[in-house]
C-alpha cells in the first residue's frame, strides 16, 4: 500500500495548471542517453589524456636514458679521440728506421742529452754512454754526464758532425781537454761498426798534470743481455752481447796510450756489472756504487786513494721499490783512471759483418776519420760557399760547429706523451710513437719542440734532404684523428726527469706555430728554384705526408679560430691572471710576450693570422702538385693574405703598426699584497707576501699597443705587398734605436714600451720582453732579402737594412761564440752579451744559413 502511494508519486505529475500528469516522453529518454553517452566520452577523454601522458612520461624517459647514455658515449668518445691514431696510413713504415732499410742511419749520437753516447733508431736500444770525474778533488764527486749548465764546463760542442758517419766533439773542462770522435763503418745486417778515439790533454799551465777517470758504460733498455769479460786482474777487457735488433756483438775497451803516440801508460781500472731499472737512473747508480777505497800507485809518483765504481748499494728507498719497479736491465761500467795527456779507443763489432776488412782502430782509424774530414770540409764549401765569400778560417770554423752542433743534437725518441682534454678527469697516455728531431738545447730542452723543429729543419734540408724528409715524416706521424700533434715531445722518463711536473701534461686545445710548413716550402721552392719538376721520390712522401697535412691544417683552421671570420686566436693562455702582470701565451712560442692584459674569446692575434696565411698557401701548392682539389686552400690564402682584410683585423691607425687586439689596458703592475699580521705576532708564522698584479684602469677591447716581433709578422711572413703603405712604417720602427734597433740584432720589444724587460711574475724574468732572438731575426733578414730583390718604392730601404741587419747579427753572435764557447738562447739588447740556455744551436744556429745568404 504504501509502495503504492510512493510509486504512484514517483511516476505522477501534475501540472500548474491542474491538469492531469502524463510519462516520460521519447525526447525526454533521448537526452538521458545523450547525456549517458556524453558522461562516458569524458569518461574516456579522461582516460586517454592519461594514457597521452603516461605515453609521453614513458617515452621522455625513454628519451632522457637514450639521450643519457649517448652523453656517456659521446664523453668517452671525445675522451677517446684525443688518443686516437690518424686513420690514414703512416709516413713511415714500422721498419723504417731498421738497419736493414736504413743502415746508414741507424747508429748514431742520438742521445743528445748526454756529453757522449750513442744508439740505435729502435724503441729499446742498447745506449753506450761515456761519465768522466777528475781525481783528488776530495769527496765532492764533480761526476760528469749528462749535459748540465750547472757543471760549469768552460765548453762543449761538436766540431765536425756530417750526421751520418762520424763526428769530433771538444769538451773544455776546468783544466783539461776531451776530445771525443767516432766513427761509422757499414758492414754485416746490423747496422755495422763504430769505434770511439777520445784523447785527454792538460789544458792548464799547472806543474801538476791532472788525473781524471773515464768510465764508458753500456746499458740495455729492457731487451738483451750483456757479459762483461775481465782480463789481467781488474780490467774489463770487453762486453759481449745480443738484442733483437742486433743480434749479437762485442764491445772491446782497448789500453790506453800516452796521448796521441802508441806507447802504453800507467792506468788503474775498476768495473761495475749490475742493473738499472731505467735508463734515467744511470748517473745515481755510479754515484752511489763509488768507493773511495782503490788507492793510484803509478810507478814514479805517489800513492793516493781515488775513488771509482764499487759495488752498487742502492739508497734505502729504492731498496724498498725495487720489487715493484719496471723490468731490470744489464748495466755495465770500464773506469780507467789515469794522468793526462792519453788516448784510449772503444769498439763495437756486429757478428754480422763477417768480411770485416780489418779493425777501426789505431791507424786504419786515423786514416778514416781523414778522408771523413776532407769529405765534410768539401761538402761545407760545396754547400754554403763561406770561403768563396770571402769569410775567414776562424769563421768558417765556427759555422761548421754551429751547423755540426744541430746535427749532432739529433736524437731518437720512443714512447708516450702524457695527454689531456677537456673530456678528461686526469692525463692519458697517447700512443707510443718514435720521433727522430733535433733539439733547441742538449742541456736544457733535449727533447722535441714542435715550432723549433721547422727551423731546425731550414738549415738541415741544405745540409742532408733525407734527414729533413724523415723529421719532418715523424713529427707528422706523431698527429692523431683530431689532427692535433704535442707541441712539446716528453716521450720517456729518461726526458721526463728533466721537465718541471707542471709542463709535462700537453693538452690538445693548445696549438705551436705550425713552422713545419716552413721546410715544406723550402722543399718545394727549391726545385721551382732550379726550374726543375719535383722528383718521383719527392712526390710520393709529399703524397703520403698529405692527408695528415689536410687534417693538421684544418685543425687549426678550426680549434683556432678567431671570434670574426678570418680572424685567429691562440688558445692556452694563463688563466691566474692574478698573479701575471702579462698573462702568458706559451702556445704562441713567444710565452710572455705581451698581450691582451685580460685573456678573453674577444682576442684576435696577428701572428697567428700570418702563420695560416703561409699554411694555407703552401697546402694550395703542395695539393696543385699532387693533382689533390685545391681551390679552397687557394682562397684561403687569398683572403689571409688579402692586405685589406689584414689592416682591416690588425692595423692600428693611432699606433701606426699591425697589434693583436683583445680587452686590454696598460695600466697595470706588479704590488706586493699586504698581509695581516695581528699584534705581538710573529711575522715569519704567516704567509710571505706575494707580487701580484694591480690593475689601475678597467680594460676595453682595442688595439693592443705592444710593438715588437708580433707586430713584425705580416713582414717577417712576407704577407705584406711590396708597394704597401704599411711596410714604410714596419722599416722606420725597426730601425729606430729607440725602438727595436740595436747593433747586435732586432730587440724582441720596443725598447719604449710598458713592459720592455719587465718580470712577468715575482720568480719570472723577462723572456720575450727585449732579448735578442735569432730565429725572428733570421725571418727578418729573409724578408728584408726578399723585399730587396722585389719591385717596390721600399726596395733600397730594404736592402740597406739588409745588409746592416745581418752583418750585426753575424758578428755577434760569432763574437760571443769566440769569447764564451757557446752559441747561446738568446743576446742581450745592451751589450750583445749571449745569456740564457746553452749551447743552444737550435734555431740560434740558422745564422749559418745568413752567412751564406741562403733563405
Amino acid at each position: 500500500m504504501g509502495r503504492q502511494r510512493h510509486g504512484k508519486r514517483v511516476i505522477s505529475n501534475s501540472s500548474k495548471d491542474g491538469s492531469d500528469s502524463v510519462p516520460l516522453g521519447k525526447e525526454d529518454k533521448k537526452k538521458d542517453i545523450a547525456n549517458s553517452i556524453l558522461h562516458r566520452k569524458e569518461k574516456k577523454k579522461k582516460l586517454d589524456i592519461a594514457k597521452v601522458f603516461i605515453n609521453i612520461s614513458i617515452g621522455l624517459c625513454i628519451f632522457s636514458l637514450i639521450w643519457f647514455f649517448y652523453a656517456i658515449y659521446m664523453r668517452s668518445y671525445m675522451a677517446r679521440r684525443i688518443i686516437t691514431p690518424h686513420p690514414s696510413p703512416k709516413i713511415l713504415d714500422a721498419n723504417s728506421t731498421s738497419p736493414a732499410v736504413s743502415p746508414h742511419l741507424f747508429w748514431g749520437s742520438y742521445r743528445p742529452q748526454v756529453y757522449f753516447g750513442m744508439k740505435t733508431r729502435s724503441p729499446k736500444s742498447v745506449v753506450t754512454g761515456m761519465m768522466w770525474m777528475r781525481q783528488f778533488g776530495g769527496m765532492d764527486v764533480n761526476l760528469r754526464h749528462t749535459c748540465e749548465q750547472g757543471d760549469g764546463l768552460l765548453s762543449y760542442g761538436w766540431l765536425m758532425h756530417d750526421g751520418v758517419n762520424f763526428g769530433i766533439q771538444e769538451i773544455r773542462d776546468t783544466d783539461f781537454t776531451l776530445t771525443t770522435e767516432f766513427v761509422k763503418r757499414q758492414g754485416g745486417e746490423q747496422g755495422g761498426d763504430w769505434t770511439w778515439r777520445i784523447t785527454a790533454k792538460q789544458q792548464s799551465p799547472a806543474p801538476q798534470a791532472p788525473v781524471i777517470s773515464l768510465m764508458f758504460y753500456v746499458a740495455a733498455d729492457s731487451q738483451g743481455s750483456l757479459q762483461a769479460h775481465i782480463e789481467e786482474r781488474n780490467r774489463l777487457g770487453s762486453v759481449t752481447g745480443s738484442s733483437e735488433e742486433l743480434g749479437q756483438f762485442k764491445i772491446t775497451f782497448r789500453k790506453p796510450s800516452a796521448g796521441e803516440s802508441t806507447t802504453a801508460k800507467y792506468a788503474s781500472y775498476n768495473h761495475l756489472n749490475t742493473v738499472s731499472p731505467g735508463l734515467e737512473k744511470l748517473t745515481d747508480i755510479v754515484k752511489n756504487s763509488l768507493s773511495g777505497r782503490f788507492v793510484y800507485n803509478p810507478p814514479s809518483g805517489e800513492k793516493r786513494y781515488y775513488i771509482a765504481v764499487d759495488t752498487y748499494k742502492p739508497p734505502p728507498q729504492q731498496q724498498q721499490q725495487r720489487g715493484e719497479s719496471r723490468k731490470e736491465s744489464d748495466f755495465v761500467v770500464h773506469q780507467v783512471t789515469m794522468q793526462t795527456p792519453f788516448q784510449i779507443e772503444v769498439l763495437f763489432e756486429s757478428a754480422s759483418f763477417r768480411d770485416r776488412p780489418n779493425q777501426l782502430a789505431a791507424e786504419v782509424l786515423t786514416e778514416e776519420l781523414e778522408k771523413l774530414k776532407y769529405a765534410f770540409d768539401a761538402k761545407f764549401e760545396e754547400t754554403f760557399g763561406l770561403h768563396r765569400k770571402g769569410y775567414t778560417p776562424a769563421q768558417i770554423k765556427f759555422s761548421k760547429a754551429a751547423l755540426s752542433n744541430m746535427l749532432g743534437g739529433m736524437g731518437y725518441f720512443y714512447g708516450q706523451s702524457a695527454v689531456q682534454s677537456k673530456y678528461n678527469e686526469y692525463p692519458l697516455a697517447y700512443p707510443e710513437g718514435a720521433l727522430f728531431t733535433a733539439v733547441p738545447s742538449r742541456s736544457f730542452f733535449p727533447r722535441g719542440f714542435l715550432w723549433d723543429e721547422g727551423f731546425h729543419l731550414l738549415l738541415i734540408s741544405k745540409w742532408d734532404p733525407q734527414i729533413t724528409r724523415e723529421s719532418l715524416a715523424h713529427w707528422l706521424d706523431m698527429i692523431n684523428v683530431e689532427g692535433w700533434i704535442p707541441r712539446e715531445q716528453i716521450l720517456d722518463d729518461e726526458a721526463r726527469s728533466k721537465v718541471p711536473v707542471e709542463f709535462i701534461v700537453q693538452r690538445n686545445e693548445n696549438a705551436n706555430p705550425p713552422t713545419l710548413f716552413l721546410a715544406l716550402q723550402k722543399l718545394i721552392v727549391g726545385f721551382a728554384a732550379k726550374g726543375v719538376a719535383v722528383d718521383k721520390d719527392t712526390k710520393a712522401f709529399l703524397k703520403r705526408l698529405f692527408p695528415r697535412l689536410q687534417t693538421w691544417f684544418e685543425w687549426y683552421n678550426t680549434t683556432q679560430a678567431g671570434p670574426i671570420p678570418n680572424s685567429y686566436r691562440w688558445r692556452g693562455r694563463d688563466k691566474d691572471t692574478n698573479l701575471f702582470l702579462n698573462p702568458k701565451t706559451l702556445t704562441s712560442g713567444l710565452d710572455d710576450y705581451p698581450r691582451a692584459s685580460h685573456p678573453s674569446q674577444d682576442e684576435r692575434h696577428v701572428d697567428l693570422h700570418c702563420w695560416m696565411a703561409l699554411a694555407s698557401g703552401i697546402m694550395a701548392d703542395v695539393a696543385k702538385l699532387l693533382g689533390e682539389p685545391h681551390h679552397e686552400y687557394e682562397k684561403t690564402h687569398q683572403i689571409l693574405s688579402d692586405n685589406s682584410v689584414l689592416e682591416e683585423l690588425h692595423w692600428s691607425e693611432q699606433l701606426k703598426t699591425f697589434a693583436d687586439y683583445g680587452n686590454h689596458t696598460q695600466s697595470v703592475a706588479l704590488q706586493r699584497e699586504k698581509v695581516y699580521v695581528p699584534p705581538g705576532q710573529p711575522r715569519h708564522q704567516f704567509l710571505t707576501a706575494r707580487l701580484v698584479r694591480s690593475v689601475r684602469k678597467a680594460p676595453k677591447l682595442q688595439y693592443v699597443n705592444s710593438l715588437g716581433y708580433v707586430s713584425l709578422f705580416p713582414f717577417l711572413l712576407q704577407i705584406l705587398r711590396p708597394d704597401s703603405p704599411k711596410l714604410e712604417h714596419i722599416l722606420k720602427d725597426m730601425r729606430d734605436d729607440q725602438k727595436l734597433w740595436t747593433q747586435y740584432g732586432l730587440r724582441s720589444l720596443s725598447k719604449s714600451d710598458p713592459l720592455f724587460m719587465k718580470r712577468n711574475t715575482e720568480h719570472d724574468a723577462p723572456y720575450w720582453r727585449g732579448p735578442i732572438w735569432i730565429n725572428i731575426n733570421y725571418l727578418a733578414v729573409r724578408a728584408l732579402h726578399y723585399y730587396a730583390n722585389t719591385e717596390g718604392p721600399y726596395k733600397e730601404k730594404s736592402a740597406s737594412l739588409y745588409q746592416e741587419l745581418r752583418t750585426n747579427i753575424i758578428e755577434n753572435v760569432y763574437r760571443q761564440y769566440m769569447e764564451t764557447g757557446y752559441i747561446w738562447e738568446q743576446y742581450n739588447d745592451s751589450t750583445g752579451r749571449g745569456q740564457g740556455s746553452h749551447p743552444f744551436t737550435g734555431w740560434s744556429a740558422l745564422c749559418v744559413l745568413m752567412m751564406a745568404e741562403q733563405y
